[in-house]
């Protein structure tokens, strides 16, 4: 699918990836999500000037963003189980609404293929793809802050070795001025490098501490617009 979007002109239906969409790295469970959670886009899109988070399910598992900020007009946009390619496939409806700022977090889906399936080329691939929705973002939308969130730590140091390879080089890129980086790794780490425990029900997504914890690090990247 193409990701040069003529949103411009393009009806509302073609700004979401079509029903059929098949993202190669998807599980079967993910598949099926993916197409329900953009049928929720479309069914409630944005709307100019909001704020948006981007990402998987540790994205969508904060559930109501605006809620947690005390604004109303952030919208979320987490997929469970979404990678890397599955966000460079939605992008339009960010081109066509313009936010006020996006947040991105995405890839630690692709680092778990990487290991277990094995399909995922290599760390490299995420940082690419990381890069391509970056570059696509602040071509079409210059006036829109991106920010790209560093993956967090999670409870399995050979995931984490990944982690730290993609987040080092998207501190690397954030010289590149094509998103501003907002670095939660150390953070949600403990002393021994993994998540902390007291941030997690699993080893990788959040519980409310995790989620009262990020949300403390992201007010004043939100409450300064």
């Amino acid at each position: 699918m193409d990701t040069e979007y003529a949103v411009s002109q393009s009806p509302l239906e073609l700004l979401y990836p079509p029903g059929n969409t098949v993202v190669v790295y998807h599980t079967e469970w993910t598949k099926n999500h993916y197409k329900e959670r953009i049928k929720e886009f479309k069914e409630h899109p944005l709307s100019m000037g909001d704020i948006v988070f981007i990402g998987n399910s540790i994205t969508e598992g904060g559930k109501n963003w605006g809620a947690k900020l005390g604004i109303d007009n952030v919208k979320n946009r987490g997929i469970s189980g979404d990678v890397t390619d599955g966000v460079l496939l939605r992008l339009g409806e960010l081109i066509k609404y313009k936010p006020t700022s996006i947040f991105v977090m995405i890839g630690i889906n692709d680092l778990f293929n990487l290991h277990y399936q094995k399909e995922i080329p290599s760390p490299d691939y995420v940082v690419e793809n990381l890069l391509k929705i970056t570059t696509l973002l602040h071509k079409k939308i210059p006036k829109t802050q991106i920010y790209v969130q560093t993956l967090l730590p999670t409870a399995r140091d050979f995931i984490n070795k990944n982690v730290n390879i993609v987040n080092s080089a998207m501190r690397t890129h954030q010289s590149d001025g094509t998103y501003h980086l907002i670095d939660l790794y150390l953070h949600f780490a403990a002393e021994d490098g993994l998540m902390s425990p007291l941030l997690t029900y699993d080893g990788t997504h959040l519980n409310e501490e995790g989620y009262a914890l990020w949300i403390s690090i992201l007010k004043p990247y939100i409450t300064q617009k």
